[in-house]
């Protein structure tokens, strides 16, 4: 099994197409009410669907980088604004925090090894 992709909702599908354009994502699909970016590594990919009504969505999308902190030196020279610039957290992740223009939260990080396997990784077998 594999994560085919996530798919935000958002209020103004210009303005969130060229937010992630600018964050470095490819486009894959256009239209007026869906778009689809893939990640610049990988295969991943994740999606914006237009919402028209409004709408509160508590989930965080987390896109890692190895570097970092030039990498949101890079943004915020093209004028992203961040809530948190990079910091570390207690789950031993690097993170900045920062909000897409419909308001999602977005984390951008780098966790390295303790990504898959932190100090406290436990290992429970399928049922």
């Amino acid at each position: 099994m594999n994560l085919n992709q996530v798919t935000l909702p958002v209020i103004n599908m210009s303005e969130a197409v060229s937010f992630y354009l600018t964050l470095g994502f490819t486009q894959i699909v256009d239209t007026e009410h869906y778009a689809r970016f893939i990640c610049p590594r990988g295969d991943a990919t994740f999606s914006l669907a237009l919402n028209e009504q409004a709408f509160s969505n508590g989930a965080i999308v987390y896109f890692e980088h190895e570097e970092l902190d030039q990498w949101v030196e890079e943004l915020l020279g093209k004028g992203i604004e961040f809530l948190q610039p990079p910091a570390m957290a207690s789950y031993l992740w690097k993170e900045a925090v920062l909000l897409d223009p419909s308001g999602n939260k977005i984390k951008l990080y780098w966790a390295g090894k303790n990504r898959l396997n932190p100090p406290w990784r436990v290992n429970i077998s399928k049922l």
